[in-house]
């Protein structure tokens, strides 16, 4: 493929952060702008109808996410390569925007020529991470495999992210404190953390826990 003229789409719900990519694109005469996008399923219109050669994703959107919208571009339109460019970087946004079929996974702190150079070389069909991001998948990749939580425990620990305390839990679950207790001291083992509010954190980067939405 020659990279001359290479056609995009932007997808991004934030209107002033969509404006500064396409604005820190403007000047690159190799690429072109088709189109911009604010939600998922306005991506796909985009898709459809432009044949774009690479499509800037970024994850949180409405109507239909950035996972969910890579995923269609990918079964639906795989010349299409999906760029991800987003500000998460938590090792279960990234490990499921790289299952839906991404080609690259950027931050949006990348600047503008490692984002030019970026675009270039998923067009190519090459993998483009940021170097934050590929730390995460290495270490990801050398870390053992864990025990799974038992429902209860998963439980337990959803209601340690609602702030209650021990014994409210234990008249939420209907079970004694001291088993609230137990079942903390195994979470903690089974996460390799020591407090409550490292347990959250983990348990939300594991996608363990659902993580709310800002």
């Amino acid at each position: 493929m020659s990279e001359a003229g290479l056609r995009i789409v932007v997808v991004d719900d934030h209107t002033v952060m969509r404006a500064g990519v396409i604005a820190l694109l403007a000047a690159e005469d190799s690429i072109e702008i088709a189109g911009e996008a604010g939600d998922g399923r306005a991506a796909l219109d985009l898709v459809e109808r432009y044949d774009p050669d690479v499509a800037l994703v970024d994850l949180r959107m409405p109507v239909l996410d950035g996972v969910a919208t890579t995923a269609e571009i990918v079964a639906r339109y795989p010349r299409t390569r999906v760029l991800i460019l987003t500000t998460y970087d938590t090792d279960t946004e990234i490990e499921r925007g790289v299952e839906a079929g991404a080609i690259g996974y950027l931050l949006k702190d990348t600047t503008r020529e490692q984002l030019v150079d970026a675009i270039h070389a998923a067009a190519r069909g090459e993998t483009v991470l940021a170097p934050r991001v590929a730390e995460k998948l290495v270490a990801r990749l050398r870390r053992p495999v864990q025990e799974p939580l038992t429902d209860r425990e998963t439980e337990v620990l959803g209601a340690v992210a609602d702030g209650l305390t021990n014994a409210e839990i234990g008249r939420r679950l209907v079970i004694a404190e001291a088993t609230v207790k137990t079942h903390l001291l195994r979470l903690f083992a089974k996460l390799d953390v020591n407090d409550r509010t490292r347990a959250v954190v983990v348990a939300m980067e594991r996608g363990l826990l659902r993580r709310p939405r800002p």
